[in-house]
């Protein structure tokens, strides 16, 4: 009898082991996977990058005075530090999917005429708010597939500039900058842990083995 093709949560729970052992040994703290089950040591390693990455966006957030730095950059560290394998996590696709993100938000603020125009919370939900939110996240959407560099939380970044909580091209440029921090963080903390992770474009995925016949 062939041995059944692993599940996907064993893939995926076998390439976290392989990330923390990596990072492990490079530290000097393999002795941790002695005395304590994977699984904790993993989600320490996760919350304590987690911690790192939302110091760094607090730092930005304080200096620029641009509280919004946060919502949507809080998912992009965890796709960065959990998920550093998924084409998603790459550099190239986390800072020019929330460029794009950005763009598409100022943009649909300027079509509708929104750009001066108080923030949801105090003007409340009108047509031209809902027209700005349903443009910036449909164009935000259909050019990261175009383009090919989807990123998820970069749909969170345009609907903060979309319901006017950040208008300035200040602010705009001060969120980038955020997510380059985030990424070069990522960088220096996935290489450390012995994972091929790119400087720039996302890693092929490998063919998949060819499956053993009856």
């Amino acid at each position: 009898m062939h041995k059944p093709a692993p599940t996907s949560l064993e893939v995926k729970l076998e390439q976290e082991l392989e990330l923390l052992e990596g990072l492990l040994r490079r530290i000097r703290l393999t002795w941790l996977l002695r005395h304590f089950r994977a699984r904790p040591v993993w989600a320490a390693f996760v919350c304590a990058n987690g911690f790192v990455a939302i110091a760094i966006l607090s730092l930005v957030a304080m200096l620029s005075r641009s509280p919004f730095v946060f919502p949507s950059l809080g998912p992009t560290a965890y796709v960065l530090f959990f998920t550093p394998r998924a084409p998603a996590a790459s550099p190239k696709h986390a800072i020019c999917g929330h460029l794009i993100g950005l763009i598409c938000g100022w943009f649909a603020l300027w079509v509708t005429g929104l750009l001066h125009v108080p923030s949801v919370v105090a003007e409340g939900v009108n047509l031209p708010r809902v027209f700005a939110a349903a443009l910036a996240l449909g164009a935000t959407g259909g050019l990261m597939v175009l383009l090919n560099v989807g990123h998820p939380p970069a749909g969170a970044t345009t609907l903060i500039v979309a319901l006017g909580f950040i208008t300035r091209i200040w602010s705009l440029l001060v969120i980038e900058l955020a997510v380059a921090a985030l990424v070069l963080h990522a960088i220096l903390v996935n290489r450390l842990s012995g994972i091929d992770y790119p400087l720039w474009h996302p890693k092929p995925h490998p063919a998949p083995l060819p499956r053993p016949g009856p």
